[in-house]
């Protein structure tokens, strides 16, 4: 179904440095579509120094909502007024919420979103079982420890090559989550439940993040946040391990449809199969 915009049109969309791999614009424009909405979601791609500027412009409502991904998160939370209890736990924003009254409130849906695709994907797996290890400490890292904490995770390791920003992130949250350089990865593998890339590695293609997933027990879980291409060179090396694995394709469908609620006050149409309209734009349909 196509539909027309008017002056009343409602407006959302995406903004990251880059965005033009973004799937969001297609999930949301399908679901935007199928119910005949007055409505647009768009790509943003503001300069990295000129972030701030461009969300201040937005305040008073012309665009109802907007995603944010790399590498904008936690300066999205920082330009907000108001933010959920998630979002601030996670220290990062996914999205943003422009009020009539020139507010901005901030959200995190990446952890439900991660929650959901892990329950999807690989039906059983307890988070609670064993400990988690996270590759990178940026926004999405963020997002993922607090979403596994809220779980009952129980303990989370983060691995980073900066040590001090992994530490920076340990210690927004407590005890539980630990910070580590990459040289104690091999031995973090060896008792992981789960393995999470929060990093951009292997975006477009390019090599993962250098883990040894052979070492991980064989019940464990690897996913990646990265979803173009959607079988990225890390998850290929977990399935060649015989690992289950979970994709960053999967993670942004979850997290998608609390965002389309949030924005154009529905729930999405559970009669479009967004997986596979952006299975077919990968090219992996």
């Amino acid at each position: 179904m196509s539909n027309s915009l008017t002056g009343a049109a409602i407006v959302g969309g995406v903004c990251g440095q880059p965005i033009k791999h973004s799937m969001s614009p297609v999930i949301h424009n399908a679901w935007i579509a199928a119910a005949g909405l007055d409505a647009a979601y768009v790509p943003f791609a503001p300069a990295a120094d000129r972030f701030e500027t461009f969300i201040d412009g937005l305040r008073g409502g012309a665009v109802r909502g907007l995603n944010v991904t790399i590498p904008f998160k936690e300066r999205a939370l920082a330009a907000a007024d108001t933010a959920s209890d998630l979002a601030r736990m996670a220290g990062a924003a996914n999205l943003l919420l422009f009020g009539d009254d020139g507010r901005i409130h901030a959200d995190n849906t990446d952890g439900p979103g991660l929650l959901g695709a892990i329950a999807v994907q690989t039906p059983g797996f307890d988070v609670t079982a064993a400990p988690l290890v996270i590759l990178g400490a940026g926004g999405a890292a963020r997002g993922a420890v607090a979403a596994l904490l809220l779980a009952g995770a129980p303990e989370v390791s983060v691995v980073n090559r900066t040590v001090a920003r992994a530490r920076d992130l340990a210690d927004a949250f407590g005890e539980k989550v630990l910070a580590h350089g990459e040289d104690s990865l091999p031995d973090l593998l060896r008792r992981a439940g789960l393995v999470i890339n929060a990093t951009s590695l292997g975006l477009g293609g390019d090599a993962g993040p250098a883990a040894d997933l052979t070492l991980t027990p064989e019940s464990a879980v690897v996913m990646d946040m990265v979803y173009k291409p959607l079988r990225t060179e890390f998850l290929r090396r977990a399935q060649a391990a015989g690992r289950r694995t979970v994709d960053g394709l999967e993670m942004l469908l979850r997290q998608a449809i609390p965002t389309f609620e949030a924005i154009y006050g529905q729930a999405p149409s559970s009669a479009v199969d967004v997986r596979s309209l952006a299975l077919k734009l990968l090219g992996e349909a």
